[in-house]
């Protein structure tokens, strides 16, 4: 059975048609990128998928149930979310916040438990913020805050992880780690990510979506679906493609 299943699902938000009668069946075990140029709808996309938005048509299937028949608790356990973009915070601190992401895990009015705290704390000591824990959030830079929200999304260790340009404010380092964390801890479930660096997409997901445009959409293998011809498609321009060792890469011409 397929983790997640879309059924003739169509998205669009304005006048954007970001996909229209799109079928598509997703495991565990794999790892999707969504890709397209600004505007085409990656972020609506993601949202949908994880149960934030309805559809204009069209069915999302979890674990061959329909996903807007689940309760918001068991939405939250089945589904996380790293959102592109963070604008309010709470007053709080770092492990506080983190601590957010055992809520679904938690029942109404309970105090979280001594092993939610190990929990948390083992989250920020895999993406190198043990010694911010008690830090005010709004004290933090950008690439903090991100690595933050990521750790929120470990503790929440939900069985579908969705990414938002995931390597938004992060320096080199930080998104080759943090990806390779997450694509580790998702090995044998569900990763679904938007980004526009090709090459990081090439480097951590197994499958790709690409946003062409006016509903059209390639999906499939990465091997398959992102070839020079498909990515100048999506993006309207030259590139070129390198073979690396294992890696392949993507360069503007």
């Amino acid at each position: 059975m397929s983790t997640m299943q879309c059924e003739q699902l169509t998205v669009s938000i304005g006048n954007t048609l970001v996909c229209q009668d799109l079928e598509l069946d997703l495991h565990n075990g794999q790892s999707w990128a969504v890709l397209g140029p600004n505007g085409s709808g990656k972020t609506t996309l993601i949202h949908t998928l994880a149960g934030l938005r309805a559809p204009q048509q069209g069915e999302i299937k979890v674990q061959g149930k329909d996903f807007s028949s689940y309760s918001h608790r068991d939405r939250a356990k089945k589904t996380g979310v790293l959102f592109q973009q963070e604008t309010a915070y709470f007053p709080s601190t770092v492990i506080e916040y983190v601590l957010m992401g055992r809520h679904p895990h938690l029942d109404w009015w309970q105090w979280e438990s001594r092993h939610d705290i190990d929990i948390a704390e083992q989250a920020l000591k895999q993406v190198d913020l043990s010694d911010l824990q008690q830090r005010d959030i709004n004290t933090l830079s950008g690439g903090e805050r991100r690595r933050m929200n990521m750790a929120c999304l470990l503790s929440q260790d939900p069985d579908i992880a969705f990414l938002d340009e995931p390597g938004n404010h992060l320096d080199l380092q930080h998104q080759i780690e943090t990806l390779g964390l997450i694509r580790e801890q998702y090995r044998q479930r569900l990763l679904v990510m938007s980004a526009h660096d090709i090459n990081l997409c090439m480097r951590f997901c197994t499958h790709a979506i690409l946003l062409l445009g006016q509903g059209k959409t390639l999906c499939g293998d990465i091997s398959t679906v992102m070839t020079t011809d498909n990515l100048e498609k999506v993006y309207g321009l030259p590139l070129t493609r390198i073979t690396h060792g294992e890696h392949t890469l993507f360069f503007p011409t």
